[in-house]
């Protein structure tokens, strides 16, 4: 009971970290940004997203596999450290290969834009070493290290690419994409420094190595002394499922840049930045820190046959699995209420008034509306696919990713139904991703059902659901929206803001009065 606790307040914790850092240094970001967007044109940030999605495949294919593999093991610090640079070894290849296939295709007539795909090639590599020092602050869960890391590189890269971008419109001169390309340099190199810095300091004082170090064990099998065997299998086993979930992540960002104009992707990375942020801020750190947690709690026993403490402590962390992942996503249920009631609505004049006109007459508004919608089923599915991930073994995770291969069936189908048949644009791509979110979330919660049923647990999918009368008040809040237009149009958009938060804070109240139990039980289980 003691270890499974301890494991949730660290976790907690870790995940309050990374959210507070998160929301300061996105928050800076943010207010520069709205600088950048003055000196962007849609077409300009549409070439970047094909850049940024190069450097996140070579990230994800260097790396992925591997991380997940380490989180689902505890085999030591110099074991995950040396499994670690074999994702270093892995981006060389991987980095050239899809910067060559890159300039076989149809390339955008864009300043620098063959120096900046090198220079983002470079970025990728510089964060890849970084990874040593990631995996062990991993396995300590010292989550601060990685909140702090985090939060410099971001305010770094953002600093950077703003100076440049204003710099260069001073001097008349067009650097196209390349100021995109060094700030993400300068968010790689921000990385590699504190992360190093902090943890050299760490392994000194407990005796592991950041570098390739040989281990000698009679118990596990090491190839050349160095990489775990059962690490190896396991990452390997990981690698088709990675490389399915994938497809599936990036899958709209595949799709807009062989479907859609520049204009259009310019449009679409805009809403999905802004309905992304959200994510990123809030939904993402708790994603990871729960993937650790569950991995802690739902661990087997080392020993066969277990001890009876050993079969108390896994009846606990089941308990405690159980009733966490219950939490969060009724948590997460009770703000998707709020997004679906009041994002439509909210979103559009916010993007007006912080993007400008120019934006707000490219579609982006119409596109970030939908984006409320489709928000929700990335949190459901993020801390639900982490549960999967974390306890899963090599069976279930082969049969994850076949249903995954008919999940990215179904969102193929559907872009094709949208984007080409009713021809909805950006808007279409975002109904496609909802589709394949709802798919998955409905087979992450078929698996968790099996999982806790096989172990004498009940996961009651009821209980993650918002109150029928919670639900009832966020059904009216789009009438009142809509009754209440042009009330405060005399105003201009203060007006117009002024509506919208009137009727969105009483929404809010209502609902924190509705699920009081329920909040008021989550605070006496995140407090100190």
């Amino acid at each position: 009971m003691i270890m499974s606790d301890n494991a949730v307040s660290a976790s907690a914790k870790g995940a309050s970290f990374l959210i507070l850092l998160q929301i300061g240094s996105r928050a800076l970001t943010f207010a520069l940004n709205q600088i950048l967007l003055r000196f962007l044109s849609p077409e300009l940030l549409g070439v970047n997203v094909q850049l940024e999605l190069y450097c996140i495949s070579v990230l994800y294919f260097s790396r992925e596999s591997i991380r997940v593999a380490l989180q689902r093991r505890a085999d030591g610090t110099q074991a995950v450290i040396n499994m670690s640079y074999l994702a270093i070894a892995c981006g060389i290849p991987i980095s050239y290969a899809l910067a060559e296939l890159y300039l076989q295709t149809e390339v955008p007539k864009v300043p620098f834009l063959v120096h900046s795909l090198r220079v983002y090639g470079v970025a990728a590599m510089v964060e890849l070493f970084a990874e040593p020092s990631f995996v062990a602050a991993q396995q300590k869960m010292l989550y601060k290290v990685r909140a702090t890391a985090e939060a410099v590189a971001t305010v770094m890269k953002t600093f950077v690419t703003v100076g440049m971008v204003v710099w260069a419109s001073r001097q008349h001169t067009d650097l196209g994409v390349l100021p995109f390309a060094v700030g993400q340099l300068a968010y790689a190199g921000s990385l590699f420094v504190v992360y190093t810095a902090r943890l050299v300091l760490v392994a000194k004082s407990e005796g592991f190595s950041l570098l390739l170090r040989s281990i000698k064990s009679k118990t596990e099998k090491f190839l050349f002394s160095l990489f775990s065997q059962p690490l190896l299998n396991l990452s390997l086993s990981l690698t088709i499922q990675s490389s399915i979930k994938y497809v599936l992540t990036q899958g709209d960002s595949l799709l807009i840049a062989s479907l859609a104009s520049l204009q259009d992707q310019g449009a679409y990375a805009l809403s999905s930045n802004y309905g992304g942020l959200i994510a990123r801020m809030l939904f993402q750190p708790i994603e990871e820190a729960s993937r650790n947690l569950f991995a802690k709690l739902c661990a087997p026993t080392a020993t066969k046959p277990p001890s009876p403490k050993q079969q108390q402590d896994s009846i606990t962390g089941i308990k405690q699995a159980n009733a966490t992942l219950t939490l969060i996503l009724k948590a997460y249920s009770l703000i998707s209420l709020i997004a679906f009631a009041a994002g439509p609505t909210v979103a559009p004049v916010l993007l007006s008034l912080v993007a400008g006109s120019r934006w707000a007459h490219t579609g982006a508004g119409e596109v970030l509306a939908c984006y409320c919608y489709y928000i929700p089923l990335l949190a459901l599915n993020g801390v639900s696919e982490a549960f999967v991930a974390a306890v899963a073994d090599n069976k279930q995770l082969y049969t994850q990713s076949i249903w995954m291969g008919g999940f990215f069936a179904a969102f193929a189908g559907s872009a094709y139904l949208f984007l080409r048949v009713l021809e909805m644009g950006a808007k279409g791509l975002v109904w496609a991703n909802c589709v394949n979110m709802g798919c998955r979330i409905l087979f992450n919660l078929a698996f968790v059902k099996e999982f806790f049923a096989k172990r004498g647990e009940a996961f009651e999918v009821t209980k993650i659901l918002p109150s029928g009368f919670s639900i009832a008040i966020a059904a009216v809040v789009p009438s009142i929206f809509k009754a209440t237009t042009g009330v405060l149009s005399r105003y201009g958009v203060i007006g117009e803001l002024a509506r919208i938060a009137a009727i969105s804070g009483v929404f809010v109240i209502a609902l924190a009065i509705a699920e009081r139990r329920f909040i008021m039980h989550v605070y006496r289980q995140i407090r100190p």
